[in-house]
């Protein structure tokens, strides 16, 4: 299952001091493609997909729903966030019904190490705290990527479990609601 159910989409982008949160649009196809086929990119998400299989497969406009947020610098894409339903076959759980939402992210290479990834995920946290008040937030990575990993401290998520799951060392969290001041 993903996406987030019946939820009225942003009115319009969302500015962050240096980035926009916005809709996926057609111009942002090869920019899907290029996160996809990415062998940096890919290293611990079960390795980069091929181009020509990519090509025939994304859509000329990429899917719009409530959850995912292309993420602009400077009027290009750089990358992608996603807030889906967690599914409930999948290790890791913080109560015992399924439908937690799931945080998830792509950048593109040359974005690494900027800050782009915490200026993005904290304004769509943000933005789903507001959305969906009292909620939590669920993040999963591989243990052996250290950027994740301590993204996801900034973010101020705390271990629940690790588990084993596509051949590696899983570290799942929960980031409890926080509400936002103001």
């Amino acid at each position: 299952m993903t996406g987030l159910g019946p939820v009225t989409w942003l009115a319009a982008p969302m500015k962050t001091e240096r980035l926009v949160l916005r809709e996926p649009e057609a111009s942002d196809r090869p920019t899907f493609i290029e996160l996809y086929a990415s062998p940096e990119v890919g290293t611990y998400i079960g390795g980069a997909r091929p181009r020509d299989e990519l090509e025939r497969e994304v859509p000329r406009l990429p899917r719009r729903r409530p959850g995912l947020f292309v993420v602009e610098l400077d009027g290009a894409m750089i990358g992608m966030i996603t807030l889906d339903r967690r599914d409930a076959e999948r290790p890791g759980h913080v109560r015992s019904h399924a439908g937690v939402a799931e945080l998830g992210y792509l950048f593109l290479p040359q974005a690494w190490g900027h800050g782009y990834g915490a200026e993005a995920c904290t304004a769509a946290l943000d933005w789903f705290t507001d959305t969906f008040p009292g909620e939590p937030v669920v993040l999963t990575t591989q243990t052996a990527n250290v950027s994740s990993m301590r993204l996801a401290a900034k973010l101020g998520f705390t271990e629940v479990e690790r588990f084993e799951e596509y051949g590696a060392e899983q570290w799942f969290g929960v980031r409890s609601p926080v509400p936002r001041s103001g």
